[in-house]
């Protein structure tokens, strides 16, 4: 008796979340849509990007200029995606599957 109790009180949980979900991702496409959901702002100004950008071109460690910038170094590479990442880095973002 005690497992069928369980067993509905989960289905109505489970229900009540994918209700939840549901109208959780209407809400998020009706922001888009009047466009006030455009995500969080960048914390660089395009010139500072093509600062950093130059610099990382030029063999600056890239822990060193995020530090200078005020951040961490897994911060700044989301900046530098058409600069070349090495191997380590690349699976650390996603970008090779070791």
């Amino acid at each position: 008796m005690a497992n069928l109790l369980l067993s509905v009180m989960g289905a109505f949980a489970e229900l009540e979340r994918s209700l939840i979900r549901e109208r959780q991702r209407e809400g998020t496409e009706l922001a888009k849509a009047r466009g006030a959901y455009r995500g969080r702002k960048r914390s660089l100004s395009e010139h500072q990007v093509a600062e950093l950008r130059r610099r990382v071109e030029d063999g600056v460690p890239k822990a060193a200029l995020a530090r200078k910038l005020g951040g961490s170094r897994t911060s700044v590479i989301p900046y530098l995606s058409s600069v070349r990442v090495n191997r380590c880095e690349a699976v650390l973002l996603g970008i090779i599957v070791s």
